[in-house]
């Protein structure tokens, strides 16, 4: 079985290509993944080169940006190819077959909730005198 779930963070925003003989939409990024252990006290991370295709290339394009903390579902793809000098080149990455973004995009044309507004717990306050209107109570 060939199945891996990843949580990180974009290193990039996801590139857009097509192929080079059809019409296959290939989105590409890379995915910082923190390792479960720290080295003289600094966080070490993996760098893990992944592609998507169609589909899910067209959601990766449209939502997942630079920084965003992201799950992705896929397997390991392996690969190789000759380069220009005549030495051939091994590839490792991730194929997707499902990513979910774990936070949403900040519109900056929006203001943001501050810790005032919502009381710093990460409720929103209820304005006084709104509880009759307010269900199950």
């Amino acid at each position: 079985m060939n199945k891996v779930i990843l949580i990180g963070r974009l290193t990039r925003d996801p590139e857009m290509r097509y192929s080079a003989n059809s019409d296959t939409k290939i989105a590409r990024y890379t995915l910082a993944v923190n390792r479960p252990f720290r080295q003289d006290g600094g966080q070490e991370a993996d760098f893990l080169p992944c592609v998507a295709f169609n589909k899910t290339a067209e959601f990766a394009e449209k939502y997942l940006f630079k920084g965003m903390r992201v799950a992705i579902e896929g397997r390991i793809q392996t690969g190789s190819y000759t380069n220009g000098e005549g030495q051939k080149v091994y590839t490792t990455e991730i194929a997707v077959e499902r990513q979910e973004f774990l936070e949403k995009r900040i519109d900056n044309n929006q203001p943001e909730m501050d810790a005032a507004a919502n009381g710093g717990d990460g409720y929103l306050n209820i304005p006084d005198g709104i509880d009759e209107e307010m269900p199950f109570n």
